[in-house]
């Protein structure tokens, strides 16, 4: 369908390099890419923008992954964006943490490539 609307992903990560790569790639399959540098910004661009999914990043300035991810769960507006921990954070104390904060998915970044971090985006977003 032509008149269709890209699906918008917010990508919350602190490295400019790593979130220009997946906004590369998510931009190539077809969504609408919004970046944030911290958590600070991550949490106003979610409220403001309500995007369809969020990758986020654990280790950023401002506001802490966890800390992004608790705020938007107060939120009546935010609290049902899907969220995919994106970070180099695997232990298994960290991925508990981010399923028992509601995320959708938990990606260790060295473990998917780019492409398959966008068909995950996909099955979460359809």
């Amino acid at each position: 369908m032509p008149n269709e609307k890209k699906k918008i992903v917010l990508i919350a990560e602190d490295d400019t390099m790593i979130s220009t790569m997946y906004k590369t790639k998510l931009e190539a399959s077809g969504f609408e890419v919004i970046q944030a540098v911290n958590g600070g910004d991550a949490l106003k661009i979610a409220q403001a923008e309500k995007p369809d999914i969020l990758l986020l990043d654990i280790i950023m300035p401002q506001l802490d992954g966890f800390s992004v991810m608790e705020e938007l769960g107060k939120n009546d507006k935010t609290k049902k964006i899907p969220v995919i921990f994106l970070t180099n954070l695997g232990t298994e104390e960290d991925i508990d943490k981010g399923k028992k904060l509601g995320a959708v998915d938990y990606i260790v970044k060295a473990n998917l490539t780019p492409t398959e971090v966008v068909e995950k985006v996909k099955k979460y977003i359809k």
